[in-house]
C-alpha cells in the first residue's frame, strides 16, 4: 500500500503511523497550497498546554493559489527563533532532548528557501532517527482522485479535525495529566528516544 499525504511541517505522530503501515510515501507536490494546515504549522506541549507552531510565508494568504512549491519562508520575522526557543522550554528537560535536538537545530540553521524543502528535510530527518526505511516519493502531476493501491490521507489529518491518531498508545509527556494526541513527532521522540518506534506499532 502506498501512502498519499500533503507535506508537513513537524508532522504529529498520527502521520507516522500511517506510514509505519505502508510500503512506500507519496508525497502531494502538484498541489496548491492550503493555509490554516499541517503544512506550516506543528503543535508542541509546553506548561501553559498545547501550543502550535506556524511557519510564516510569503503569499500564502493570497487570493491567488500558489503551487506548494513555489511558497517561501518569511525569514524577517525571525520565527526560527520563536519556534527553537518554544521547543528548548517544552522538551528541555525531556529524557532525549540532548540526542536529538541538534539534528533538528541543523535543519532550521541551513534555512531552505521554500517550504516545501523545509518540510522534506525535517520528513526525511524524522524517518532516519525513527529508522523508518520507507521510499519517499513525490506526484508529478495533481490528480483528484489517487489510483488503486493507494491511501489518500491528503487533507485528512488536519488541526481542525479531530486528531486520527487516537489508535497510538499514549506515553508519557513532559506536561500535564491528560494525554495529548496531537502532537508533533517530536513529542514523541524527544520522551521516548529509540522506543518511539514501538509507540507506532
Amino acid at each position: 500500500m502506498i501512502l498519499l499525504t500533503e507535506i508537513m511541517y513537524n508532522p504529529p505522530v498520527s502521520y507516522f503511523w500511517h506510514a509505519l503501515r505502508a510500503d512506500a510515501v507519496l508525497l502531494e507536490a502538484s498541489e496548491n497550497y492550503v493555509k490554516q494546515s499541517y503544512r506550516n504549522r506543528c503543535h508542541v506541549l509546553t506548561a501553559h498546554g498545547v501550543q502550535p507552531l506556524s511557519v510564516p510565508v510569503l503569499r500564502g494568504n493570497s487570493q491567488v493559489k500558489t503551487p506548494i512549491r513555489e511558497i517561501e519562508i518569511d525569514y524577517s520575522q525571525k520565527w526560527q527563533l520563536v519556534h527553537w526557543r518554544t521547543i528548548q522550554a517544552a522538551y528541555g528537560r525531556a529524557p532525549y532532548f540532548e540526542f536529538y535536538s541538534d539534528y533538528l537545530q541543523e535543519v532550521y540553521e541551513r534555512q531552505p528557501k521554500f517550504l516545501f524543502d523545509l518540510n522534506v528535510e525535517l520528513l526525511q530527518l524524522y524517518f532516519k532517527l525513527l529508522k523508518l526505511n520507507k521510499p519517499l516519493e513525490y506526484t508529478t502531476t495533481y490528480q483528484a482522485e489517487a489510483p488503486e493501491g493507494v491511501l489518500d490521507l491528503r487533507n485528512r489529518i488536519h488541526p481542525k479535525i479531530y486528531p486520527d491518531n487516537l489508535h497510538v498508545k499514549p506515553y508519557t509527556q513532559v506536561f500535564g495529566k491528560q494525554f495529548a494526541p496531537e502532537l508533533s513527532i517530536i513529542d514523541l521522540l524527544f520522551t521516548q528516544g529509540p522506543a518511539s518506534i514501538s509507540y507506532l506499532q
